[in-house]
């Protein structure tokens, strides 16, 4: 009996162990192949990133060669500057540099990215480079030869003793001497030297877009919780003897805030507000109702809307888009202002389309950029000096006048035209001094949405 089940036995471990054998060897295989794939990719993407940070450099003293006049080397050398800062950047986040501190270089590179996006597009005829643009371009020309320099320094490291990436990776991610690895160490002094450069005057434009809203701009008295609770009763509209609690968020940083929640005196509703702790000022409001079957029409939401706002201290308000989500409607207003459209200062409230009531609304925007003074000027061009700024082919729905922040962060007056072409709808903001085309945007219209 024992011979019988060991001659069956013995085959059949023998099979299974073989086929166990086979998979274990297939697996390592296909492990080995995905890793080499891996480390392949993170060379290339290496050398890519040392080549075009050297390509970048040698740009950079192609465009300061050549004479200050020479505006369409100029142009040429900026969007070449632009291109290889932006394969740069994409080279960067293609190696498993997540876990190390290399912020500062990243940060530099999109800096030059954009300065030199942001000048290669304006019209050099009219505004040829500054005396402070061309020193921040001699600067980036020493600053990026000295980094091309070190990464050409891990380069050769990299090559001559064989070094991989796969390596830095699992060092970054198990911090199992991270100190020893060349790679990482070549990395660090890298963005220690791109630290303790002095910053750059890269004007508003490019400022702008690094610079964080902040909330220390916003007047007003610093304001108490129960200042809090008594502003959460009456914007509630929910009864004298409704229940309140109020919490503070960010407590000791720049982004203090309290948050409001009011409960009816039956327990059947309750209502969300964020409040600013200078001024008190409203920067949100959150109905949780249940919403019903839509009843009313969008132009009725957008007019209850309106007598919403003005009850919770935000007179003046235009509706620019409605846009309808099944039950629900979405819309944006901005301040309007001896018939400007004052666009910086922005809301949006959501409005339950059962009974028309606001559900909710989002001010931060209005909060930060509302200015009680703002000085608009007469616009320079006529309405029809300025339509005929526009392609012959857009048809042109409706004409108003726009106070725009532009892509410089420069605010100005400007001429919105909304209207067709090619089969699509736009906004498009002219400048009122010059008709020059401020910004352009495609309205994609949801279920029931309104250009308004």
């Amino acid at each position: 009996m024992y011979k019988r089940l060991s001659a069956v036995m013995f085959p059949l471990t023998a099979l299974l162990l073989l086929g166990a054998l086979v998979w274990g060897y297939q697996e390592n295989q296909e492990k080995n192949s995905i890793l080499i794939k891996a480390e392949n990719q993170y060379q290339r993407a290496f050398h890519d990133l040392s080549y075009h940070v050297e390509r970048l450099h040698g740009e950079l003293g192609n465009t300061l060669a050549v004479n200050t006049t020479s505006n369409g080397m100029h142009r040429k050398g900026l969007v070449n500057v632009w291109r290889l800062t932006s394969e740069a950047q994409n080279e960067i986040n293609q190696l498993p540099l997540t876990l190390l501190p290399f912020s500062k270089t990243e940060e530099f590179l999109s800096k030059i990215s954009n300065f030199s996006y942001k000048a290669a597009v304006r019209d050099f005829t009219k505004k040829p480079l500054t005396e402070a643009e061309l020193g921040n371009l001699k600067a980036l020309y020493t600053n990026s030869g000295e980094i091309s320099k070190d990464l050409q320094e891990v380069q050769n490291k990299v090559i001559s003793n064989r070094l991989r990436w796969m390596d830095v990776e699992t060092a970054l991610a198990t911090e199992n001497k991270a100190e020893d690895n060349t790679i990482i160490d070549g990395f660090k002094t890298v963005d220690k030297r791109v630290s303790a450069y002095p910053e750059l005057d890269w004007g508003p434009s490019v400022a702008s877009i690094y610079d964080k809203r902040s909330v220390k701009k916003l007047g007003g008295t610093p304001v108490t919780a129960e200042d809090i609770k008594r502003k959460a009763i009456k914007f509630a509209g929910l009864g004298s003897n409704a229940k309140v609690d109020v919490k503070e968020n960010g407590k000791g940083t720049e982004w203090t805030s309290f948050t409001a929640t009011v409960k009816a005196s039956n327990n059947k509703k309750s209502i969300s507000m964020d409040f600013t702790t200078k001024g008190g000022l409203l920067i949100s409001y959150n109905d949780n109702r249940e919403v019903g079957p839509a009843k009313i029409s969008m132009k009725n939401a957008v007019s209850k809307s309106e007598q919403f706002l003005k009850q919770k201290g935000f007179p003046n308000m235009t509706a620019v888009s409605a846009d309808r989500y099944d039950n629900m409607g979405n819309l944006t207003f901005v301040t309007s202002h001896d018939g400007v459209l004052i666009y910086p200062e922005k809301l949006t409230v959501r409005v339950g389309l059962d009974t028309g009531e606001a559900t909710g609304f989002q001010a931060s925007d209005y909060v930060n950029e509302h200015q009680v003074k703002r000085i608009i000027p007469k616009p320079k061009l006529s309405l029809a000096e300025a339509r005929k700024m526009l392609n012959p082919d857009f048809k042109e729905l409706y004409n108003r006048l726009a106070w725009i922040e532009n892509e410089d962060s420069v605010e100005l007056l400007t001429y919105e035209f909304g209207g067709k072409i090619n089969g699509s709808q736009y906004r498009i903001y002219l400048n009122s001094a010059d008709g020059n085309e401020e910004s352009v945007e495609e309205i994609r219209t949801s279920s029931g949405a309104q250009d308004k």
